[in-house]
């Protein structure tokens, strides 16, 4: 768990390891009269962490914890990093019942208003699963189906890697077709609805899929923090033993802050 936590720290901190852009050439010029308003900057990067724990003693023994974290930079500009992480740990009468970490960095590149380009990479360590880690490096091309102040909806497809580790099997590689969408609605300005979907297969067997889903609501408590409620649903076709069921869902709550 340990090792997990501290890769987990990592990622969440990759996006602050990035120097933001040069600043624009400054130029001499009159100062500006009092009357002149002047827009602010766009921060170079904006994001949350997030913090979720919950235990339970009696007839039964519980414990769940969840972190969360993600960055984006300026989305202004033409070319955005994203990252996103999750990670799950549960244990129920002692027993580990969920031990999962995802984590996810793309880069756009705006082709047009609403074309864009991406290259990107996925991860999935999942103890409970047996599945010791899966990366799907890939690229493609997307599109804004609705690119508004209030809504926006991204869907997007592109080829590349599936690399898979399983407990006690070897690394299994193959060529991936990768599929995914993702929907934001702002309720307020301090409340949104948002929802997720990705889709990873296997190029030369189509039966060989790994399905994640997500759909969640948050609302701000104070400046800043937010209570976050959502629903994450991680489906794989084939697992590795007939002891691996093939779906898990979980209803994470955390506390966010925003930065």
């Amino acid at each position: 768990m340990y090792r997990v936590l501290l890769r987990l720290l990592a990622v969440i901190l990759v996006p602050f390891a990035i120097p933001p852009g040069a600043a624009a050439q400054t130029t001499s010029q009159a100062p500006a009269s009092a009357t002149t308003t002047q827009t602010p900057p766009s921060p170079a990067w904006t994001g949350s962490v997030g913090l979720g724990f919950s235990m339970n003693r009696g007839n039964t023994s519980t414990t769940n914890l969840n972190i969360t974290g993600d960055a984006t930079s300026d989305p202004k500009q033409k070319g955005v990093w994203k990252f996103k992480a999750i990670y799950l740990h549960d244990k129920t009468d002692g027993d580990l019942s969920a031990d999962r970490l995802i984590f996810d960095a793309r880069y756009e590149r705006a082709i047009t208003t609403r074309v864009y380009g991406f290259g990107a990479v996925g991860f999935l360590e999942d103890q409970f699963k047996d599945i010791d880690y899966l990366w799907a490096p890939g690229a493609g091309i997307g599109y804004k189906l609705i690119a508004t102040d209030k809504t926006t909806f991204n869907t997007d497809a592109g080829l590349g890697m599936k690399i898979e580790k399983n407990t006690g099997a070897d690394v299994n590689t193959d060529v991936g077709v990768l599929l995914g969408d993702k929907f934001e609605h702002k309720l307020s300005k301090d409340a949104a609805v948002t929802q997720g979907f990705n889709a990873l297969w296997d190029a030369g067997d189509f039966g060989d899929a790994v399905y994640t889903f997500s759909a969640g609501v948050a609302g701000a408590l104070v400046k800043k923090v937010n209570i976050k409620v959502e629903l994450l649903d991680a489906y794989v076709t084939r697992p590795p033993s007939a002891d691996v069921k093939k779906n898990d869902v979980a209803l994470i709550t955390s506390f966010v802050y925003k930065f």
